[in-house]
């Protein structure tokens, strides 16, 4: 059954549990596993066995990149191996990554195991998304999209509450935590490969480049949003540890609240964009975001406490939440075979400005942690603005508030 193929009409025959929403549950849940955990023990990791500063975290974030900048190689592979293989192809190399990490405590060592893990993480994203827009009916995107960020927050919830639990309680080693995540997540994706059939979208994917000048919005929103995502993720939970002096199971404490936040959140976001519209959405994300990243700056500039630096951490997650309002949006104005070229173009500019924005970051950090959070939030309002031109009703021949059939669908 492997390698029996059914279109998403004859699907909805199928069990429920083996029906493609069901696989995009299962790998929802199993990509978090992973990396969530990875990401969890990070920067105690690299502090204690390799003894990074800001100068080394950076680096490590910028090959952490690398292949989400080479993620239109995705079009080049879809080619060869169809998208939902290579979408669990690459979770399983994530897992692999992950198990294997503490194996490898030099700059050098997790440096290469980072890049190998990246690349299962980049592509299985790119693929992902391409998967979700062109399985989901875009009538019932948004909800579902709430949904699965739902999922994923559960499953980050129960990795992180196991982590606390037990780390102290077990005197776990890194290597444990690492070996048990990713061969959890490697398990889940050889699973996936076996349990589903391969399902056929009604029209096939491009499989050439395209960029498109009518997708120009969405695609400033992807740089813009690539840009700024970095400086959080890189530097934020940097700060809890370096700044603020916490441990493993407190930085997982505080990941805790953030999925609970989001488990409880993110369907009631999902509700919301569907009501609401992506441009309301998105402005709503970007103007909470310039408030949450000032607030970053004012703890080094007036030395505001530890409470309120992990209560900014925890809105900060639910505003990126939003970011699937930038799915929909695109699923509005794309032409269905442009969805998966375009996914990973899309991935690729997203991520120009995290190939090199964390190592120069590093070195702004030691010299005024403040400052990085204040270009934040000047990103943050670029972002406000691109928002601001997206239509309220954005259709194909109406991507933006400047055009309304000015500029071919074609082009």
């Amino acid at each position: 059954m492997r390698f029996h193929k059914v279109t998403l009409e004859e699907a909805k025959s199928l069990p429920i549990w083996r029906q493609p929403i069901a696989l995009l549950v299962v790998t929802a849940a199993a990509m978090p596993i992973a990396f969530a955990t990875w990401n969890a023990l990070l920067n105690n990791f690299v502090i204690e066995v390799a003894g990074f500063t800001g100068v080394e975290i950076g680096w490590l974030h910028s090959v952490r990149e690398i292949p989400g900048f080479l993620a239109i190689g995705v079009i080049a592979l879809i080619m060869f191996v169809r998208e939902q293989v290579l979408g669990l192809v690459a979770l399983l190399l994530l897992g692999a990554a992950t198990a294997v990490t503490a194996w490898f405590p030099s700059l050098g060592g997790i440096l290469t195991i980072t890049m190998l893990s990246s690349i299962g993480f980049h592509y299985y994203e790119t693929v992902n998304q391409s998967l979700q827009l062109q399985w989901i009916p875009r009538e019932r995107a948004p909800q579902v999209l709430g949904w699965l960020v739902a999922v994923a927050s559960a499953a980050s919830l129960a990795s992180y509450g196991l982590l606390v639990l037990t780390w102290k309680a077990f005197d776990l080693s890194y290597n444990f935590v690492y070996l048990a995540a990713g061969g959890i997540a490697t398990l889940m994706a050889i699973g996936a490969l076996i349990v589903f059939p391969q399902f056929e979208s009604p029209e096939p994917q491009l499989k050439t480049f395209v960029l498109r000048r009518r997708y120009w919005l969405y695609y400033a929103l992807q740089a813009m949003s690539g840009a700024r995502r970095q400086i959080f993720v890189v530097f934020a939970a940097f700060m809890m540890v370096e700044r603020f002096g916490f441990e493993v199971h407190e930085v997982t404490a505080l990941f805790i609240i953030n999925f609970v936040a989001n488990m409880l959140f993110a369907p009631l976001m999902g509700r919301a964009v569907a009501r609401w519209g992506e441009r309301r959405a998105l402005m709503f994300e970007y103007g909470g975001l310039i408030l949450v990243f000032l607030a970053y700056g004012g703890i080094y500039y007036f030395g505001w406490g530890v409470m309120l630096a992990g209560a900014l951490y925890v809105i900060d997650h639910l505003f990126f939440s939003l970011a699937f309002a930038m799915k929909t949006y695109f699923q509005k104005i794309a032409d269905v075979p442009d969805i998966a070229p375009t996914a990973a173009v899309a991935f690729t500019i997203n991520h120009i400005a995290a190939v090199f924005l964390p190592a120069l970051l590093g070195y702004l950090w030691v010299q005024s942690p403040g400052a990085v959070f204040g270009l934040a939030a000047g990103m943050a309002a670029a972002s406000l603005m691109l928002a601001m031109l997206i239509p309220r009703h954005p259709e194909k021949g109406h991507e933006t508030v400047l055009t309304g059939t000015a500029i071919s669908p074609a082009e």
